[in-house]
């Protein structure tokens, strides 16, 4: 689809709430359309300069990447123009996005965030909800998805009412209930895996559904700055055909702010996660799916509790996530700038959390640059996002307060959970990441995949860092292998057996 017929249809998006009378709708239809078109030459006048940002940017990056390394006799002296060279080149970028946000007048911005956020489903499914008292008394908030709540439909092994609903029924993206074909096709045809996970997984989850045995169990952890509602893609393709629990970290999405100033671990998470899986899927096996943090949070339980994984856990996947050394990350910037930036970013975010309503409200007021730095970060491709999916990916982060940013922040730099991987050894394991992910960069993937030799290692080709929004559909089709290997190989709360990878990704890339 076009930028043009992108922008037209969600400039589309902002009807009136109550029907006008027939005189006056002709009227407002064509006013609607022509700010529509007009709003079509703003965005490529603003993608224009974008472009043009860009490259300065890059110009300038690499530049710095250039740079001869400081000599003793004159380090300082060096350190600093290349730093000097590293702001110049994040300036740039910051510039880019500003322009590309003040080209388009502020008003038609406003009115299309309100259009997407009024029109647009994602976020919206829900589940049974629950409540459990994390060890600090903080509430931790989740719900659960049972497949007797939404029933498949008679002799079909699709759950194609719950999945349609994924999208926005204007053009924006849809997902099939886990799409995976009874014949292989495309990309699928070259390991031939795929042919009929769907139909398998379907046949095994309703052979259990007839036995004495506790149900799976398929519990979703979302990342830092993020929610439960994140999964929306996968809750849909996954609804009304496995249990699944999804759930808010402490002080994100639904659950409980967590006492103020306190400072918050991985480990800590671990154990919040350890409280939700014994109120919310007591017996049975589970299979546990974290995403970034998330993924650090599964971790952190392995590491704590492995009696537990050893007796329940059936199946992992880790997306996007890193088991240590995010000290290191550049997020994509000049490294000498990023050292130098990093030791003051938690000085300057306890300041911003002592003044949190007024960061609010300039957050607020800054809306438009906010945006495009959440896009750059987000996505892999973020020109071929839907922009109803870029703006959903913007309302959960904006909607985590500065304080709780800044609490979090400095847990990242002190994880570091190789060793508690060696408790999923044994068990079918996803390493799942994007090629284009500046804030947990694939190769914090391999080296997890490394770890985990038997892992089906897979990276997502032009992706960034939230793959489940970005590329729902592949990301829906590994889960389906792994969950399919796992409830045939581990139906049951016995210690799960050594099961290998899909074929074409064990110890190696899976490129899609």
């Amino acid at each position: 689809m076009s930028d043009d017929s992108k922008a037209q249809r969600h400039t589309q998006r902002a009807q009136p709430a109550q029907q006008s009378p027939p005189a006056q709708q002709a009227p407002q239809s064509a006013q609607r359309a022509q700010q529509a078109l007009q709003a079509v030459g703003a965005v490529q006048t603003a993608r224009s300069a974008w472009r043009t940002a860009a490259a300065a940017a890059e110009g300038a990056a690499d530049l710095s990447s250039r740079a001869a390394q400081p000599s003793q006799a004159a380090g300082g002296a060096d350190w600093a123009r290349r730093a000097g060279v590293a702001g110049a080149a994040l300036g740039v970028v910051a510039a880019g996005v500003a322009l590309e946000r003040l080209t388009v007048h502020r008003a038609v911005r406003r009115k299309a965030r309100l259009a997407l956020d009024a029109a647009g489903p994602y976020g919206t499914l829900r589940g049974t909800s629950g409540r459990v008292p994390a060890e600090d008394g903080t509430e931790l908030y989740y719900e659960i998805d049972e497949p007797a709540d939404f029933p498949l439909p008679a002799g079909s092994t699709e759950t194609a009412a719950s999945a349609a609903g994924s999208g926005d029924g204007l053009g924006g993206p849809e997902v099939s209930p886990v799409p995976l074909p009874g014949e292989p096709s495309g990309a699928d045809a070259d390991d031939g895996a795929a042919a009929g996970y769907w139909a398998r997984l379907m046949g095994l989850l309703r052979g259990r559904s007839r036995t004495d045995e506790a149900p799976l169990t398929v519990v979703f952890s979302h990342g830092y700055c993020l929610s439960q509602d994140v999964w929306h893609f996968q809750r849909a393709a996954l609804r009304g055909a496995v249990r699944c629990v999804y759930w808010d970290q402490r002080s994100h999405g639904r659950s409980a702010r967590a006492p103020a100033g306190e400072p918050v671990s991985i480990d800590l998470l671990g154990r919040d996660l350890k409280a939700v899986l014994d109120a919310a899927a007591p017996e049975g096996p589970v299979v546990l799916v974290g995403h970034s943090m998330g993924g650090m949070t599964v971790m952190a339980l392995a590491e704590q509790y492995p009696e537990y994984v050893a007796e329940r856990v059936a199946g992992v996947a880790l997306l996007g996530t890193s088991a240590g050394g995010l000290a290191e990350v550049t997020y994509g910037l000049p490294a000498a700038g990023v050292r130098a930036v990093r030791r003051v970013v938690p000085g300057v975010l306890r300041a911003l959390a002592a003044q949190s309503e007024l960061v609010e409200r300039g957050r607020r007021v800054t809306a438009d640059l906010f945006a495009g730095v959440v896009k750059r970060y987000s996505f892999g491709s973020p020109r071929e996002v839907d922009p109803g999916v870029a703006r959903f990916a913007e309302r959960l982060i904006e909607s985590v307060p500065v304080d709780v940013v800044a609490e979090f922040y400095p847990a990242f730099a002190e994880h570091e959970k190789t060793t508690a991987l060696a408790a999923f050894d044994g068990r079918p394991v996803l390493v799942l990441a994007g090629d284009r992910d500046l804030m947990t960069p694939s190769e914090h993937s391999e080296q997890i995949a490394e770890a985990l030799p038997d892992a089906a290692f897979v990276i997502l080709e032009a992706t960034g860092h939230l793959a489940m929004l970005e590329r729902p559909e592949p990301v829906n089709r590994h889960l389906a292998r792994l969950l399919t290997t796992t409830i045939r190989t581990h139906g049951s709360t016995a210690p799960p057996a050594s099961c290998p990878a899909s074929p074409g990704s064990v110890r190696r890339p899976f490129r899609r």
